[in-house]
C-alpha cells in the first residue's frame, strides 16, 4: 500500500469532466444521469485500500441524508492485479449492502481518473450545477480524520454539501485527499 496525497489540476470554478461510464446496476451514467442534482460528489475510490474502506459508511450516509445530491463512487484500479476491485466484487458490495452510493461506476481504461487528475482513493470532488453544468467547489479531504483507523470531529464534505445547499460559496481550504495510490494498468 502506497499512500498517497491528490494533486488534481482542477481548480474552483472548472466544469466537471466528461464520462461515460458503466455502473454495477448494468446502466451507462454520463453527467447528464444526473442532471437533477443540485450536487454531484464524485469520489475516485476502490474495494480493497483502507483508506477507501473507512469512508464507505460516510459516503453511505451523504447519498441517504442529501435528496439534491447524488454520491457516486469510481473505481479506476487495475483489477486484474488488484482482483479485489473487480467489477464483480463491486456488484456483490452493492448487492449485499455495504456500498449504498447514487452509483457505483468502473472506470476500466482509467481516462476518466486521469482527466480529473485524481491520484488516491478516496479523492473526492465536489461539484455544484451551476447554469446547467457541473463546476467544482471542493476537492480535498472527506474529513479530518487523515488515517484510516482515526475517528473524524470535523466533516469538510458536509460543511462544502452545506454550503452548495443554501446557495453559499464553499469556504473552505482545499486539504489534499489522502489514501491508496490509484492502481493503474502498465498500457
Amino acid at each position: 500500500m502506497v499512500m498517497k496525497e491528490s494533486e488534481s489540476e482542477l481548480e474552483a470554478g472548472d466544469p466537471a469532466p466528461t464520462f461515460e461510464l458503466e455502473g454495477v446496476d448494468g446502466e451507462t451514467y454520463t453527467l447528464e444521469s444526473f442532471a437533477d442534482a443540485e450536487a454531484l460528489l464524485v469520489v475516485f475510490t476502490c474495494n480493497h485500500c483502507p483508506y477507501a474502506k473507512a469512508k464507505i459508511g460516510l459516503l453511505n450516509d451523504l447519498a441517504a441524508e442529501y435528496d439534491d445530491v447524488a454520491v457516486v463512487g469510481i473505481n479506476p484500479n487495475d483489477a486484474e492485479e488488484y482482483p479485489e476491485d473487480s467489477f464483480d466484487r463491486m456488484q456483490e458490495l452493492v448487492e449485499d449492502g455495504t456500498i449504498a452510493y447514487d452509483a457505483y461506476l468502473r472506470d476500466r481504461t482509467q481516462a476518466v481518473a486521469g482527466a480529473y487528475g485524481a491520484v488516491c482513493t478516496p479523492d473526492p470532488f465536489l461539484f455544484e450545477r451551476d447554469d446547467g453544468e457541473f463546476r467544482l467547489v471542493y476537492q480535498g479531504r472527506l474529513d479530518d480524520a487523515p488515517n484510516p483507523d482515526d475517528d473524524p470531529s470535523r466533516f469538510y464534505i458536509r460543511e462544502a454539501i452545506e454550503s452548495v445547499i443554501a446557495g453559499e460559496s464553499v469556504d473552505l481550504e482545499w486539504q489534499p485527499a489522502r489514501g491508496c495510490s490509484i492502481k493503474w494498468t502498465d498500457d
